[in-house]
């Protein structure tokens, strides 16, 4: 088992910053990869960025250029910067871990609420 808890949502105005960690403990040699996800109300969870094992990352279209995946293997923490934010990006932010044999392991979300 994989165990995720985010931090760092929060509340900020369009065109700012924030920056979530997700720390990762437990059987963390079983990850193939790591992702941030997020569902706005009434929509459907979906990717926003994940990064493969080897490095790879992924975006969405509707963050390419604004948002960064990145991880830490010392401190075992995954981040999402995210820039330059939108109202549309407000949604409930989770981190995500697939792992061998096709697990999946979700953090409990953290908020983001751009304001116009």
């Amino acid at each position: 088992q994989v165990q995720l808890v985010e931090s760092g949502g929060g509340l900020v105005q369009a065109g700012g910053s924030l920056r979530l960690s997700c720390v990762v403990s437990g059987s963390i040699f079983s990850i193939n990869a790591m992702g941030w996800y997020r569902q706005a109300p009434g929509k459907q969870r979906e990717l926003v960025a994940d990064i493969k094992s080897g490095g790879t990352t992924k975006y969405a279209d509707s963050v390419k250029g604004r948002f960064a995946i990145s991880r830490d293997t010392a401190k075992d923490t995954v981040y999402l910067q995210m820039n330059s934010l939108k109202p549309e990006d407000t949604a409930v932010y989770y981190c995500n871990a697939k792992r061998i044999g096709g697990y999946d392991n979700w953090g409990q979300g953290t908020q983001v609420t751009v304001s116009s």
